[in-house]
């Protein structure tokens, strides 16, 4: 296409022949004669114009490479990062990190766009049963608004057995936790309950079979999940399939 562009952009090597009257060559050959263009001609010109109204407009095909600069101003500012996650992490041990604090530290991290090779592993460990994650606070849609969880959650993520736990702990008065299957792709974990199990004081934990249970295929993102947005050794920062974004800490084991 930019070959041919080229080539029409180019002064024709010809033109056509200018017809003049007999009758008027004879009698007043100084006299300036309209000139009659030829269809070959006219042809030629609708084809120049297109190509010089098509080579204005940006092609999906065509497009130009990114600037220096442009590349420089997508990469991750990680300076922003690395005093965000002090931030969060100083917010999961004391709990006195003002809101506001939190939620711009959460968006500082949300827009950085890290690699996510390796959080998965981070996130679940290489061996089961994975690794737990404490939720420390949870966000409504565009950070807006945010409050520390009130409650002890717990997660568990499994990445060698592919299973996740969700948990609700109310200390003696019981518990309430969820189980299945998850998946993962690039920074997607996606997930399926399978079971329930519901503790009341010093009972046994009762246990209820969830639809989708026995369906044995892989979790997609027609199914809850959440999109990670960075994870090391002690902090993971995520957003779920609703929108609200939240932040764990690593804890040792379940309570």
């Amino acid at each position: 296409m930019a070959a041919l562009s080229a080539s029409l952009l180019r002064p024709p090597s010809t033109f056509a022949p200018v017809l003049l009257s007999p009758l008027q060559s004879h009698r007043n050959p100084s006299t300036h004669l309209p000139l009659r263009v030829s269809p070959h001609r006219r042809c030629r010109r609708r084809l120049v114009s297109l190509a010089a109204s098509s080579s204005s407009a940006a092609s999906p095909d065509l497009e130009k490479e990114p600037s220096p600069s442009a590349q420089q101003e997508k990469s991750p500012d990680l300076s922003a990062v690395a005093e965000s996650v002090k931030v969060l992490k100083e917010a999961a041990k004391t709990r006195k990190v003002p809101a506001p604090e939190v939620l711009s530290a959460l968006g500082n991290i949300k827009k950085a766009k890290l690699d996510t090779s390796t959080f998965f592993q981070t996130l679940g460990g290489t061996e089961s049963p994975g690794r737990t994650w404490m939720l420390i606070f949870t966000a409504k849609g565009r950070l807006e608004k945010g409050q520390y969880f009130p409650v002890t959650a717990i997660q568990r993520f499994d990445a060698a057995g592919k299973r996740i736990e969700n948990g609700v702990y109310l200390g003696p008065v019981g518990a309430l936790t969820f189980e299945g299957r998850l998946s993962w792709k690039k920074k997607i974990l996606a997930f399926i309950f399978e079971r329930v199990r519901i503790k009341v004081g010093p009972f046994g934990p009762l246990e209820i079979g969830l639809r989708g249970g026995d369906d044995d295929r892989e979790p997609s993102t027609k199914d809850p999940f959440f999109v990670w947005f960075y994870v090391d050794e002690e902090i993971a920062v995520a957003q779920g399939r609703g929108g609200g974004v939240a932040y764990w800490c690593r804890c040792k084991r379940v309570p």
